[in-house]
This record gives structure tokens, C-alpha cells and sequence, in this order.
């Protein structure tokens, strides 16, 4: 995605980023299924710590049933995952597509589900060209208060597409008024500056109205992330630079002190603006995102509609959850999500899901579920 993932409502291709990776990196309507354990960027991102992958006997076209975890799983939750997430499929799988919704019309049992899945597919394991373990990040769909007009505190304009776009400069010429746009909302500066992170979100005005911000263009710049020099500069602990911990501190630290630190990223985005649906965001591969079981992928290792098992432990930030494991569906992209073993996880809307996403740094296995022959 750029640092933001270019689109939502109705364009297609939403760039919502994973927020502990982008921050970290240095030079993104369903209810949470009750077992799967899924719950938020250096070079390409990678974990600073975190084992390698542990021993297992990977064989093309494996039975689900030697997935690791695959008995635990809440088969129905991932069978009716894999439903919402297949349109995108072709071929094959587009047949396979079609026979599965069959059966979702005749309100399957868990153990239907879980025999449609092992009788259908077999699992690939994917591998990164090093052999070290891949990375896991995750996102979400933020809400944020705005104004109509600016005050002392919402004092940073949400800015419509340029009329002169390829002029604009970097984020502090931008700021310093190099842009020539329409407003569209006024933020608190931290607000704006992950807003323009994940590339997508919800403003709520004081009067209840709510309207959907989404990605429109950006100025081209290179995106640099601030969590590592926030850490080398003594800001922050190297375990602690989650999103939250960042936001944290850039609202603590509000004005000259904060502006400094988010133009360390030259990288800044434009919106365009809608009324809110309330549902979930839409995807690269239009396709609304089931929340905690469908993933961004890179899309030259991956096809949109893709079923994929992920398994993830050992992540490092304060605050992460144990591990994350389960079915999930390719169904998004992210220029920040790039190689065989990569994926951001998306989490779902609301200040609870950017809590949990900004803690996801995780150490990652994914495996194809492919369509038997």
C-alpha cells in the first residue's frame, strides 16, 4: 500500500496498515468467531526476535487434519469464513466456491463444515526464500472525533486530492500549506497521523454524524516509520512501541515536540469523504473483510480468495496476545506486505481493535489450502 493501502468503500482496494510494523518500519461486521485465536514495519518488516520455524514435516498436499492446531479450530466459524471470502476465486476454485455456498444455504453442522474443508482441500506449506520465520502484523478500521471547523485542539485538516498533486512535497511542505485542497474534517494531529497510517477510517462529528474517510492519493514519498527512532532517541522502550504507546505519546507530547517526530515520515496521504455504512471495510479484492479471519497478502505470492492457515507465536510487544492461529482468507494487499510468508491480520473497527492490532509483531507460518486435484 504505499504506508496506506490505496482504497476502501467501493474503490476496492483498501490500504489499511498494520500499525506496530509501518511505525516500526525504517527507510496496511462479523462477530469474532469464539475459538479461532487470531485476535497490529527496517528492510521488508521482520520480528526482531522470536524463533525460527520449529520443526515440522511439511508434504505438498498435506491432509488439514496435520495442520497444527486444525482440531482446535472452530471448523463452522472457518467454513463460513471461507464462504464470505471465496467470490474472488477462479477456476477450480471458483467451482469449489460455488459448491461450498450449496452447502452454506443447507446450514451445515460443525462436523458438515469440517468434512467439506478436509475432503476438499489439502494444505501447502509456504516457505520464505531463507527459511527463517515469516511476519504476522496486524490492522484495523479506525474511528476518530473530528470537527467541521478547527479549534485549539482539533487543529489538523483531513485534505481531499490535490489539484496539483505532483507539486506537494514531502509532509512538511504539505503542512506548511503546499497543497492546494478541499478540507474535509479537522483531527487532532496524532488522530490524523494514524489515520493517514491505516488509510481508512471513521470520523464522528459532535452532532452523531459519521462519515468514512478513505483513501484518495498520496504525495509519493518513501513511508518512515517512527517507532525505531522513538526507541533510539530514549522516547520510548525498545518493547514498547506499540501503536498505542506511540499515540500515547504524540498526544502527551502535543504541538512543536509531537510535529517534530511525525515528520520523521515524509510520506502523507489524502482522502476522499462518504457517509458511513457502519459495516466492515472492503478489501483489495472488494470483498467485505470478515474481522479476525481474513488477511492482506502480497498478491504476486498469493490469490485474492485464497484460503490460508496461519499459525503465530512468540510475538515481543507489550501487550501482545500468546499467539494467533486459525483459518483466514486472502482478501487485501499492502505495500508493506511483501513475500511468500507475510500477513497483516485484520482486526476489525474501533478503538478496541487498534488496541490489540498495534501489539501484533508475531513470528509467522502460513500454509495454502489448495483445492484437491
Amino acid at each position: 500500500m504505499s504506508a496506506a493501502r490505496p482504497g476502501i468503500d467501493g474503490r476496492g482496494a483498501v490500504r489499511l496498515i498494520a500499525l506496530s510494523a509501518l511505525l516500526f518500519v525504517a527507510a496496511c461486521a462479523s462477530t469474532p468467531p469464539s475459538r479461532i485465536q487470531l485476535p497490529t514495519p527496517g528492510p521488508e518488516p521482520r520480528p526482531e526476535t522470536g524463533p525460527g520455524p520449529r520443526p515440522y514435516v511439511s508434504v505438498a498436499g498435506a491432509s488439514l487434519s496435520t495442520l497444527p492446531g486444525w482440531a482446535e479450530e472452530d471448523h463452522l466459524a472457518a467454513f463460513q469464513a471461507y464462504i464470505a471470502g471465496c467470490g474472488p476465486a477462479k477456476g477450480a476454485a471458483d467451482v469449489l466456491c460455488r459448491r461450498g455456498r450449496d452447502l452454506a444455504a443447507q446450514r451445515p453442522s460443525p462436523s458438515d463444515a469440517r468434512a467439506f474443508l478436509e475432503a476438499n482441500f489439502v494444505a501447502t506449506e509456504a516457505r520464505t526464500d531463507d527459511g527463517r520465520a515469516g511476519l504476522l502484523t496486524a490492522y484495523f478500521a479506525p474511528e476518530y472525533p473530528a470537527r467541521r471547523s478547527p479549534d485549539a485542539e482539533f487543529d489538523a485538516p483531513v485534505l481531499g486530492r490535490p489539484t496539483n498533486l505532483s507539486e506537494v512535497g514531502d509532509r512538511a511542505a504539505i503542512e506548511a500549506g503546499s497543497a492546494r485542497s478541499s478540507v474535509l474534517a479537522w483531527m487532532r494531529a496524532e488522530d490524523l497521523f494514524f489515520l493517514q497510517i491505516q488509510g481508512s477510517g471513521t470520523l464522528t462529528f459532535p452532532d452523531g454524524v459519521r462519515t468514512r474517510a478513505a483513501y484518495a492519493a498520496d504525495n509519493g514519498a518513501k513511508f518512515v516509520g517512527i517507532a525505531r527512532p522513538m526507541a533510539e532517541r530514549g522516547l520510548l522502550p525498545r518493547n514498547g512501541t506499540s501503536g498505542d504507546a506511540i499515540r500515547g505519546w504524540l498526544s502527551a507530547h502535543r504541538g512543536p515536540e509531537a510535529r517534530e517526530v511525525m515528520a520523521l515520515n515524509p510520506r502523507y496521504i489524502f482522502f476522499t469523504a462518504s457517509p458511513d455504512d457502519g459495516k466492515e471495510a472492503t478489501g483489495a479484492a472488494g470483498v467485505p473483510l470478515p474481522a479476525r479471519r481474513s488477511v492482506a497478502v502480497d498478491p504476486s505470492r498469493w490469490t485474492y480468495g485464497d484460503a490460508v492457515w496461519i499459525e503465530a507465536d512468540g510475538g515481543n510487544l507489550i501487550g501482545a496476545r500468546a499467539s494467533y492461529r486459525g483459518l483466514v482468507m486472502a482478501l487485501d494487499t499492502g505495500s508493506a506486505i511483501r513475500g511468500p510468508v507475510r500477513a497483516d491480520l485484520y482486526i476489525g473497527r474501533g478503538d478496541a481493535a487498534g488496541q490489540e492490532a498495534g501489539a501484533v509483531r508475531h513470528p509467522l507460518r502460513m500454509w495454502r489450502l489448495v483445492p484437491r486435484g
